[in-house]
């Protein structure tokens, strides 16, 4: 995984997990109306791949931040090493399906400074349709390892060390700068970015500016991402260019990272010239009264 792409398919990893140094795996589900993401780790996973939790371990406690605020470092580093990530070798997150969990891991490692990072494309639901090998319980501990912090599963102790500043962090305030000066990004639903519904934040809309595109917009019929060709397609319809800035929001700072792969899958940013995210997202705009909010197209 030396390079790294962003993304990797279930039989690139298939290899990988029988070679002779497999990726750490981290199983990251989540789902905002559930069921449960630890029980349906324990219904079963890849086999060897360490549960870590998005609400408490890949994000901080919520409130003037937003719902997902970043995790403190020496938090994130914590969850990290329970979870058996290890400086210098690849890890491999996965999802139930969309890849937009599993961007958001991929993300908190890229901006720790862990680069050898890709996520499973077409997540669990594609590597179980498959008929690949699946789990359940917790991995068991390699012989002569020791077992990490129980919540976590039982992997091998990780050794990583959270540096931040591996990917570029937009506030409120360049975000709305970057909406006039550069794109804007919001990876919201249709009907939230145009502020016909919104479920869960106290006001509907967008960020003034922004434009919208769906992450669930960067997947095929059959769940798996898009080609880069057709992704640099949709980005260059919303007036994305590479090498010029662009930046990319959500709801609570999770999907949007998705966004910020798909950029990068396509061809649009590059590893060395990431896509900003606006961490907060809406959950931190809208909670301000002073900031402008518009609705529609």
């Amino acid at each position: 995984m030396a390079g790294v792409h962003p993304l990797i398919s279930t039989a690139s990893l298939a290899d990988r997990l029988s070679g002779p140094t497999p990726p750490t795996l981290l199983d990251v589900r989540w789902s905002l109306a559930g069921p449960p993401a630890r029980q349906l780790y324990a219904n079963g996973h890849l086999p060897g791949a360490v549960f870590v939790d998005l609400d408490t371990d890949l994000a901080g406690p919520a409130g003037a931040g937003g719902r997902h605020p970043l995790p403190e470092p020496a938090a994130l580093q914590d969850a990290l090493r329970r979870a058996g990530v290890r400086r210098d070798h690849p890890v491999v997150a996965y999802d139930a399906a969309d890849g937009s969990t599993a961007a958001r891991a991929w993300w908190l490692l890229r901006w720790s400074g862990h680069h050898a990072v890709a996520v499973l494309d077409g997540g669990f639901a594609a590597w179980q349709a498959e008929g690949r090998p699946v789990a359940a319980g917790e991995p068991a501990v390699p012989a002569g390892e020791p077992a990490v912090a129980a919540g976590a599963g039982r992997a091998r102790a990780g050794d990583v060390v959270v540096a931040p500043g591996g990917m570029p962090v937009l506030d409120a305030d360049e975000a709305a700068a970057l909406a006039g000066t550069g794109v804007l990004l919001d990876a919201r639903a249709p009907r939230r970015y145009r502020g016909e519904t919104e479920p869960i934040d106290p006001r509907a809309g967008h960020v003034p500016g922004a434009r919208n595109a769906p992450a669930t917009g960067h997947l095929g019929r059959d769940g798996r991402w898009l080609p880069p060709r057709e992704l640099a397609r949709l980005f260059a319809e919303l007036g994305v260019r590479p090498g010029e800035p662009v930046g990319a929001y959500c709801g609570s700072g999770v999907t949007a990272a998705a966004v910020v792969l798909a950029l990068e899958v396509a061809g649009v940013t590059t590893a060395s010239r990431p896509a900003s995210l606006y961490a907060g997202s809406w959950s931190h705009w809208c909670t301000d009264p002073s900031r402008p909010v518009a609705t529609g197209p």
